[in-house]
């Protein structure tokens, strides 16, 4: 069997700049996110405020139009509400609700680069176990950025998320299920480029890491099984048991010298410290 060559995009320092900017915008839609998200909005209001605030930053949304054989999509966020992981089209008849869990995926494009990265956000009061879940895959997306500093292999950023997410489990005594089939991916002038980032592995496979790689870091986990369902409006995944799921996600860059978060306001240095880039310290 031959394998397909992966064909990976490196960025100059010049083009990770241009990258930072469509990173920027992104964040700005997240914190939009996190004030107007509520008990009574629907996701269809949440996509309106989103779209706005990418347009008003003179970007335009990755997502509307995008098509991958079901027709284009025809939002500019993706709103996955508890039991569907990835890709829920917003609509005004999904209405938030307390204790709803709630995942935000998107992605602007300035000067022809792209910047991708999701949220999960607690709607009023949610279980306790909704949080941990949510801690829990913001940790293992934070182990695999810190990973992507030091590791050489592609494999080595897999590894660290799936460990991550183990001992999260193991901390509150379940084990958490690892969405197959869905992960992180390069990204650059297309939203979605090679190379595929699985949320599981090992260390020492996959291609090498090296400066220039720009990769959007996507764990996904459940309070159950990792198997999954897609709805019949060819978008929507759904957790196969019904189980609450939790999305997040961020847009690194790798530099000579450390990783730069491009769609943290900060540029991850609060998170990764002495793994940070420069150019991230120097903001």
């Amino acid at each position: 069997m031959f394998r397909r060559r992966q064909r990976i995009q490196y960025k100059t320092s010049e083009q990770i700049r241009q990258m930072r900017a469509a990173g920027l915008v992104v964040a700005e839609v997240h914190q939009a996110m996190r004030e107007s998200a509520g008990p009574g909005v629907s996701t269809a209001e949440l996509d309106r405020i989103a779209e706005k605030v990418i347009r008003d930053c003179g970007a335009t949304p990755s997502f509307k139009g995008y098509d991958i054989g079901f027709g284009p999509y025809p939002a500019s966020i993706c709103s996955s509400v508890n039991e569907q992981v990835v890709h829920a089209i917003p609509s005004k008849d999904a209405v938030l609700k307390d204790g709803d869990l709630l995942s935000v995926d998107v992605g602007a494009i300035v000067d022809g680069w792209h910047g991708d990265a999701a949220i999960t956000i607690e709607i009023g009061t949610v279980a306790p176990e909704l949080t941990a879940l949510r801690e829990a895959c913001e940790a293992s997306m934070w182990a695999g950025i810190e990973a992507a500093a030091s590791a050489k292999r592609l494999g080595g950023i897999s590894h660290a998320i799936e460990q991550s997410v183990e001992r999260s489990g193991a901390e509150h005594g379940r084990e958490y299920g690892i969405v197959t089939g869905f992960g992180g991916h390069g990204i650059g002038t297309e939203m979605h480029q090679d190379p595929h980032i699985l949320n599981y592995g090992r260390p020492g496979e996959g291609p090498k890491l090296r400066p220039g790689m720009a990769l959007a870091i996507e764990p996904m986990i459940t309070l159950g099984s990792d198997e999954t369902a897609e709805l019949a409006d060819g978008w929507t995944i759904v957790t196969e048991d019904g189980s609450v799921a939790a999305h997040v996600e961020h847009t690194i860059a790798l530099l000579e010298d450390g990783v730069w978060v491009l769609t943290a306001p900060d540029g991850g240095v609060e998170r990764l410290g002495d793994a940070a880039a420069s150019a991230a310290r120097a903001l």
